[in-house]
């Protein structure tokens, strides 16, 4: 039977379209794998590239993804609302089918050596593959960012798991692991205070008391003159997005703004949605399963 990874490298740069298109080519180069969703973003100046393929295939994209990156991305002159670390700042492989989180966990493990042998890239090893608990969290992992990781590298806690106590001087650091599918879910508010995010943010995210799967910050859409929450649903079942979404909308009262509009960004698995769709429209007994068309074209 076919396997399939799914891998959603994290780049950061979203303006520079020369870059972008020479990132989609590598993108789209080796076959085996297919380009499924590229989603660049200025204000955050960083681009999200999602691939499906071949676990042979997604894993020698990944690593020369990783190798364009660092010749074309100078971390050193790189500005954006986004927390970043390197020019490839994360690189999560997501079992898909017939693949489990142990075989995606090797495939990070190999990309991760070959990127410090080949190019000198230091890395973190996260979620399912981190070495150490404090390493599962991403955010944990990208504290500090580009500016502040010489520094921290040198903390006895913090030597990366491939490559030594240093950054590369343009390229950085990256974050790689396996890890099961999230959902980048953004909602963007009718206010240009950002600290209104930031409060919002706070009271949502599970690292401050708020849902346990939910990864949240406060981000400015300069070119809008809006202020977004920024989030990672790291478990879609276990903190649906409709919830987050009341609790945000609820917490706009309180401040005086509203919920302009929200959006996904890259791929979501098809239940996150539906999950939203049966709570607004208090569907009783649903079974996605058997009652959405597309499920059954899908099974026959």
């Amino acid at each position: 039977m076919a396997k399939l990874v799914e891998c959603i490298p994290n780049f950061s740069e979203g303006r520079n379209k020369e870059i972008l298109g020479k990132l989609e080519a590598v993108a789209k180069s080796i076959p085996g794998c297919s380009l499924f969703d590229f989603q660049s973003d200025e204000n955050h100046n960083r681009c999200v590239i999602t691939l499906v393929g071949s676990p042979e295939a997604v894993e020698e994209v990944a690593f020369q993804l990783a190798k364009t990156a660092s010749e074309l991305i100078d971390m050193t002159k790189h500005e954006g609302a986004h927390p970043r670390m390197g020019a490839t700042d994360v690189i999560p492989f997501v079992p898909t089918m017939n693949v489990t989180v142990q075989e995606c966990i090797d495939i990070s493990k190999r990309v991760a050596k070959r990127m410090w042998e080949e190019l000198k890239i230091p890395s973190f090893l996260y979620e399912d593959s981190a070495t150490t608990e404090k390493r599962r969290n991403l955010a944990t992992c990208r504290k500090g960012q580009f500016e502040g990781m010489p520094e921290k590298l040198l903390q006895e806690e913090w030597a990366p798991d491939f490559g030594e106590r240093k950054i590369h001087p343009t390229a950085g650091i990256t974050a790689i692991g396996a890890r099961m599918p999230l959902v980048a879910y953004n909602i963007n508010l009718d206010t240009p205070d950002l600290k209104i995010a930031d409060k919002i943010a706070k009271i949502i995210r599970g690292s401050s008391g708020g849902f346990k799967y939910c990864k949240a910050i406060g981000v400015m859409l300069e070119d809008r003159k809006i202020a977004q929450v920024s989030m990672n649903m790291v478990n879609y079942e276990g903190t649906p997005l409709y919830r987050v979404f009341e609790m945000v909308k609820a917490e706009c009262r309180r401040w005086g703004v509203r919920i302009i509009g929200s959006e996904i960004v890259g791929l979501t698995p098809a239940k996150a949605l539906l999950d939203a769709a049966e709570f607004y429209l208090q569907l009783e007994n649903f079974d996605c399963m058997k009652q959405v068309m597309e499920y059954h074209l899908i099974g026959e």
